[in-house]
């Protein structure tokens, strides 16, 4: 099984070199990228190959670099091997209270979507937990992105999706046709792993993996990324997760 990482989750524990050496010898084959792999994308992706891993999905962040440069990232993405690429957020300025407004982004989205899709690139939209955080009528921002930008596809970061307060299969089964790439991650225990922001590795939290795995499973999500915002030890969650992944 092809199992990813997501290098964000690794930011303060470079060189990058040492990295993807332990990452492969604990037998992830693929990564997802960040800004912070994106200096010199062809240096990069010669260390991948040296490595005998592959990206084949990344994060570009802020939105606004796709309207102000899209043929820079394209570029990069293509260097790097991705076939799909995601907007992780927007800056908190733009966690707008207004349905409107998220009704804006997610048209600017849906244009960016159809240059990507142009170039011969997959894009989506992944989450966190302010999408979750309900209007006055009880809608989210979830659902107007999705219902605005209906050339998106999810990457669902399930543990963000509790954190907002709602039930990931639930949002599994409603959206089963957009979600197409999951973030692996957990959430400690109350009160616990609080220098990790209260993260967890995977398996080690009070997520249900092995339900929510066979739901994604069974919608044909095919690609799993593990990733821990804030970890203590990248190396310690990088091992305990894989191996907690390849029982569910």
């Amino acid at each position: 099984m092809d199992i990813s990482f997501q290098l964000y989750s690794a930011r303060e524990f470079t060189p990058w070199d040492g990295v993807l050496k332990q990452l492969s010898e604990l037998g992830y084959t693929q990564v997802e990228g960040f800004a912070g792999n994106y200096e010199d994308p062809a240096t990069f992706r010669a260390m991948l190959n040296t490595y005998g891993l592959t990206m084949p999905s990344g994060h570009f962040f802020p939105m606004e670099q796709f309207e102000e440069d899209i043929a820079k990232v394209i570029a990069t993405a293509k260097t790097l091997g991705m076939s799909r690429v995601f907007v992780p957020a927007v800056p908190p300025a733009q966690r707008s209270a207004s349905k409107e407004d998220w009704s804006a982004v997610a048209k600017r989205l849906e244009a960016i979507a159809a240059q990507m899709k142009a170039a011969g690139l997959r894009f989506g939209w992944h989450n966190h937990d302010f999408e979750f955080k309900a209007f006055d009528d009880g809608s989210f921002p979830m659902e107007i992105i999705l219902r605005d930008a209906p050339s998106l596809e999810w990457e669902m970061d399930v543990a963000w999706v509790a954190r907002g307060g709602e039930d990931p299969l639930a949002w599994i089964e409603r959206y089963k046709d957009r979600i197409t790439t999951a973030h692996v991650k957990d959430i400690a225990p109350e009160g616990e792993c609080t220098d990790e922001d209260g993260w967890a590795d995977v398996g080690q939290g009070i997520m249900d993996w092995k339900a929510i795995m066979g739901a994604l499973r069974a919608i044909g999500v095919d690609l799993f990324v593990m990733e821990h915002d804030k970890p203590s030890n990248a190396g310690r969650f990088a091992s305990r997760s894989i191996e907690a992944f390849r029982t569910y």
